[in-house]
């Protein structure tokens, strides 16, 4: 499994980044013939599809809510825990683009500091659920990055060969990614562009890891058996994080996200006993 993922993330080519920065430069311009490169228009403009979108999907409380639990990179990471031990070239890759996704999602939030729905709309008008969130930290929206960043990674590590398992893996990945992206709407945090640009900047994330560890081996060091530790004392901090999130909110990707903790955690401890 390592060795194919290493061979796929060989294959990506440079030309991979024209698509999103194509789409970026679309929306820039989409926003620059509705006058609406400034925060004022930028929210008016989105508030008929906000609430609409918001509406529909806030029909659905319980499962817009776990969905929108999976942004939080703690959460979707502890489901990919098992690869650090199966797939570490994968982790490597993920490592660099999280921290690449961080580092954008807030440069990006304070440069924009576009007010969040909450904020500007009355709370009355609009479905929320979970807490209020309010504040100037709406564009782009953070959940979005995580998630369409280690989705990315995903896609092209496990990416198949032949054509039609390719175009259905693609379509699968960018599918999923959206519901759980536009989630984010749906509880009540971002408008829909936030979104948009949020899965935008977090594909170039991705690949910005994925090439960046292709030209550097920082996270070699995943592979090697006696760091092993350092994981294991990781998933147990992890485990502690979700056992806090289930006291105070008994979601089940909670229980999810902890169960594949508690097996990713057998699992490397198992293997570092092994001689």
């Amino acid at each position: 499994m390592n060795s194919s993922i290493k061979n796929n993330f060989a294959r990506l080519k440079p030309s991979l980044f024209f698509l999103p920065l194509f789409l970026l430069i679309a929306i820039i311009l989409f926003l620059y013939s509705q006058g609406a490169l400034n925060v004022y228009t930028y929210i008016k403009i989105q508030k008929e599809s906000f609430l609409f979108i918001n509406y529909y999907l806030g029909q659905y409380p319980s499962i817009e809510y776990n969905l929108t639990q999976i942004g939080d990179a703690s959460i979707f990471l502890s489901f990919l825990s098992i690869y650090i031990i199966y797939a570490p070239k994968m982790w490597e890759s993920l490592i660099s683009a999280s921290l690449v996704s961080f580092i954008l999602s807030s440069v990006l939030k304070n440069l924009f500091s576009v007010p969040r729905p909450a904020q500007v709309f009355d709370t009355n008008s609009f479905v929320i659920v979970g807490k209020t969130i309010s504040g100037f930290t709406s564009l782009p929206s953070g959940h979005s990055i995580t998630v369409f960043t280690i989705f990315t990674v995903l896609l092209f590590a496990f990416i198949p060969q032949k054509l039609r398992y390719k175009i259905l893996w693609i379509f699968s990945i960018i599918t999923l990614g959206l519901i759980i992206a536009f989630s984010r709407v749906g509880v009540g945090a971002h408008y829909p562009l936030d979104v948009i640009i949020g899965s935008i900047v977090g594909y170039l994330s991705a690949l910005i890891g994925i090439f960046f560890n292709q030209k550097y081996t920082l996270w070699n060091w995943i592979n090697i058996k006696k760091y092993y530790p350092v994981f294991i004392v990781l998933f147990l901090i992890c485990i502690a994080s979700l056992v806090y999130k289930i006291m105070n909110e008994n979601l089940i990707v909670f229980y999810f996200a902890l169960i594949s903790l508690f097996f990713s955690l057998y699992k490397i401890i198992y293997v570092y006993a092994k001689k």
